[in-house]
This record gives structure tokens, sequence and C-alpha cells, in this order.
């Protein structure tokens, strides 16, 4: 409930401060009294968007402070908790518009978006009237509005499961979708690779063995006819032979010699042990570098091809394997690919059929609500000189989406036979209004807390038509709180509380203010309404009679 509207220095108001109660709360006023201004002020505070040009002129800035009073299941706590802004008992909206056309908001002194504020006030305030476009006339709106009426909450949150399991169905069949083109798009590449790979086999550490064995092969060609060389001179027909004719020689004289050679001989044959193990080394040499040159080539042919693969891809020679490895992980991948496929659309198509199902269910229901409702508002339109009006609740087939399939419309017909349209295209201005009306008293249930806001909804209707519309208001009005801008004696004295919206000037400046209306005042007040500036006995009399019914 919307418990205080405080306005400063807002187009002609410098300073106001209104308390609003319970029940039906009327505004009166001649035209161009300022009556406007006190909607504009409360959307500016709520965050609608309107005119720019709110600062009253020769001030620095403007502010409206509005206070509501929240019940502890009311919705604009969720709006709050997931803002992250405190909330309790009452509700605090302050908002500041600069002379340079900044806006600054305050939530409970906590700084907040236009977002925010906007959130809120859907859960704060309905306004309706022949120029609203968030209210009924907005046909985006009309499809919850039904679905409220026929209490179709569970069919609702059925058909939003519904519909997120099969958007996760879908998601999940597009990325494995396009998983598999990808994988596609490369399995030439994928399965060459992986053959070539398989061919060639490479293990870690190859790399540095072959070319460890190659470079030993290459330097024994330059090498070995030396080594093979120094094994001939040391061989039998060398040293060995040179070696063993001086022992010969020696061993015959040393007889003769008087043990003069016996330590040349010693030595001697010190040295053919000596030389016996040389060419025992050489020879050993010789097997080591003794190699077959189609070895060597088949160690390059190799070795030449695990470096080109590894250049080729990328990596070091002794990651070859373990790339290997992730290909054919990619190519198993493809091979079960289309059977993955496969099994998540199948879940597609049973999400799918789940959510037609549910789509199937709430569509039905809300036909059937359909006709309760256009019953329901025809009920209504009688006692508002609409009896020969057409109300209908257009339900047709729509874009498939989180609630239902659904678009819905209220169209109405002036008069039987007349073609049906739009409520905002269709109805004169008195006639929209007392549509909105009807609508408005079949729609509305229990409190749900909003502050409803009439603009000049009486506007183009008089006598016992304005009459009922008064009754209807404060019928909406007794469980909550209603707020009406009225031209009306009938529907002003409907009201449980007056004010009263008038413009003086006072400094050559022209400034607005509301004053409340006191029980005592409130005759002259209609009977202002009914007879204008002079105030006769039977105006008097009349507004009287009205009071009194």
């Amino acid at each position: 409930m919307l418990r205080a509207l405080e306005i400063r220095d807002i187009l002609i108001i410098d300073r106001l401060d209104i308390a609003f109660q319970p029940g039906l709360n009327v505004l009166t006023g001649e035209t161009g009294a300022g009556k406007s201004i006190l909607l504009d002020s409360l959307g500016f505070v709520l965050g609608w968007r309107g005119r720019a040009d709110l600062v009253r002129q020769g001030a620095e800035q403007g502010e409206v402070t509005a206070v509501f009073d929240l019940a502890p299941d009311h919705p604009a706590r969720a709006v709050l908790e997931e803002a992250g802004l405190p909330a309790g008992e009452e509700l605090i909206l302050r908002r500041v518009n600069g002379g340079d056309g900044r806006k600054t908001a305050w939530i409970n002194d906590r700084r907040a978006s236009g977002e925010v504020l906007r959130a809120l006030s859907d859960t704060l305030v309905e306004l309706h009237g022949q120029h609203d476009d968030r209210g009924l006339l907005n046909p985006r709106g009309h499809r919850d509005m039904l679905d409220t009426f026929a209490g179709l909450e569970a069919e609702r949150v059925a058909v939003r499961t519904a519909w997120a399991t099969a958007r996760e169905a879908r998601k999940a069949v597009a990325e494995t979708e396009a998983a598999l083109a990808a994988v596609r798009a490369e399995e030439d590449f994928l399965r060459h690779s992986v053959a070539e790979l398989d061919k060639i086999d490479p293990k870690p550490g190859e790399d540095a063995e072959l070319d460890a064995r190659r470079r030993l092969m290459q330097g024994a060609e330059r090498i070995r006819t030396d080594i093979a060389r120094a094994h001939e001179i040391l061989g039998p027909q060398g040293a060995e032979a040179a070696l063993g004719d001086a022992i010969r020689w020696l061993e015959g004289a040393a007889d003769k010699a008087e043990g003069t050679l016996d330590g040349a001989l010693a030595a001697l044959s010190r040295a053919m042990i000596e030389l016996g193990e040389a060419q025992d080394g050489v020879e050993q040499s010789l097997d080591r570098l003794d190699f077959d040159p189609r070895e060597l080539e088949a160690t390059e042919e190799r070795l030449f091809a695990i470096r080109a693969l590894a250049r080729k891809h990328g990596i070091v020679a002794d990651d070859l394997g373990a790339f290997a490895g992730e290909l054919r992980q990619r190519l198993a991948r493809l091979d079960a690919g289309d059977a993955d496929l496969a099994e998540r659309q199948e879940a597609l198509s049973h999400a799918e059929a789940a959510y037609d199902k549910a789509a199937d269910t709430l569509s039905a229901a809300r036909r059937a609500a359909a006709g309760r409702l256009d019953a329901a508002v025809m009920a209504e339109l009688a006692p508002l000189k609409m009896e020969r009006a057409v109300f209908h609740t257009d339900v047709a087939e729509g874009e498939a989406g989180p609630d239902g399939r659904d678009a819905v419309a209220f169209t109405v017909a002036t008069n039987p036979g007349a073609p049906a349209g739009p409520l905002n295209k269709i109805a004169s201005g008195g006639e929209l209004s007392r549509f909105l009306l009807a609508l408005k008293v079949c729609l509305t249930g229990e409190n749900s807390g909003v502050t409803m806001i009439f603009d000049e909804i009486d506007r183009g209707v008089g006598g016992a038509t304005a009459d009922a519309v008064g009754r209807r208001l404060a019928s909406l009005a007794r469980n909550g709180q209603v707020l009406v801008v009225t031209h009306s004696p009938q529907v002003a004295a409907r009201g449980g509380h007056h004010w009263r919206v008038q413009k003086q000037v006072a400094n050559d400046a022209t400034l607005s203010t509301v004053v409340p209306v006191a029980e005592s005042d409130r005759i002259d007040e209609i009977a202002r309404m009914l007879a204008g500036d002079t105030i006769t006995k039977e105006a008097r009399a009349a507004a009287r009679a009205l009071l009194d019914g």
C-alpha cells in the first residue's frame, strides 16, 4: 500500500506531502490544476519513463519520495532480495532529478538503478487509464491476466519445467552435432595421421638413440681404413712376424752370449704378449665398426621420418606416441558420436512430447477460462450501460515458449455484429473506461498488495453509469487501496478519502498543491463538481444525496 508521497520542486509543485490511506482515495480538482503532475511524480519515483523536464523552474533539483507498506508475503520482497537490498515492513523509494537531467535513485537508503525501480513498480502499483500502456491495454500482459483469473499457476509451472527440459535437450543435441561436425571436418586428416603414426610407431627416446647410432656409423667410415692398416701392420705379416724372427735369432745366439741376451729376450717375450693384446683390441674395434651400409641408410631413413612427423605436428619427437593416442581418441569419439547423437535426439523427442502435452493441457484450460472470463465481464458491462457490447478473450496459437504457445488478446465490439478489435482501437474514451473497469473487477481476486490507480477512467460517462463506476471502484478498494483521479461527482462521492488538487499564484509564480477535503467540506467540493464555481442550494442538496447514497 502507498502510504506517503513527498514531492519537492517538481514542475509547478514546490513542496507537497500526501498521506494516502487504505480504501478508495479520490483526487478532484479543476482541469489543469496539476492532477497529472501527481501521476508524473509517482511514475518518476517508480522508474517509469516519462517527461524529462520535471525540475521546477528556478530549482537546482527535483525530488520525489514514496513510502509503501509491505506485507510479509508481498512480491516486492523477492525483487529486493534478488537485488541484494534490505526489506522491512516499510519500503522507501527516493529519486532525484538534477538540473542537468541526471537521475539518481535510492531504495531504503541504498543506491539503486532505474531497472530495479521498474521491477519493484510492477509489484507495487497498477496504473489504468485511457493512455495506459502498462496495464490492461497492453496485450503482452493479457495472457498472464487470464492465467491469474483461472488460477493456472500449477499448469504454467508444468509447462515451464517441460520447456526448460526441452531447451537443455536441444542444447545437448546442438552441442553434439557441432562436435561431430568439427571432428568430421578433420576425419581424413585424423585417419591419415593415425595411419602414418601407426606405420612408424615411434617410441620415446628413439630419436636420440637413432641419432647416436647414425653418428657412430658415419664416423666409422672415416676411421676404419686407418684401423685396418694398423691391424695389418701388427699382424702376422707385420710386427708380429718381425718380432718373432728377432726372438728366434736371439735365442739361437743366447747360448754363446754368456747370458747377455737374457734381459733382451725377456723384454721381447713381454712385447709379444702386449702385441697380442693390442691386436685383440684392434680386432674388436674393427668388429664394432663393421656395418652394412644399408643399415646406415635404414637408420637415417627412420630418423628423418620421425623428425618430419614431429615438425609436421609441431611437437617434439618424444611426444609423437602420446599425440597418436590423442588422435585415436578423437577418432573413437567420431565413431561413437553417431550413437551418442541418436541417444540425445531420442531424449529431445521425449522432452518435446512432454512439453507438447503440458502446453496442450494449459491451452485447453485457457480456452475454458476465456469463456468464463467473457461471461463475467459481460455481466459487469450491463450495469455500466454497455449491455449491447461484446467482450471476447481471443486465445490463438502463438510461438511456443516457457509459458505455452498461446497468444491471448482481449477484444471488444461496441455493438453486436460490429467488428471486434483491440480495446484501445475499438472503444471510445467513455466506453474504454467502462471496459477497463469491468475487466479489472473480474480480474481482481484476493488483495495482492498492489495499489491500483485509475486516471480519469470515468471520462465521458455520467449519471447512473458514473454511479455504477464509483460503486465498482469502491468495491475494488474494499480489501486494498485504490487511487482515482476523477472529474465525476458520482465517483468522488464513493471515496473513503478525498483530496482536492488546486493551483494558486504567489509572487508571480503558479504553484499546485493538494489539500485533504474534510468530511464537512465534501458537500461543497462535490457541489462544485456538479454546478461549477457558483454553488447553489440545489447543487448542495444533490451532493448530499450522492454522499448519502
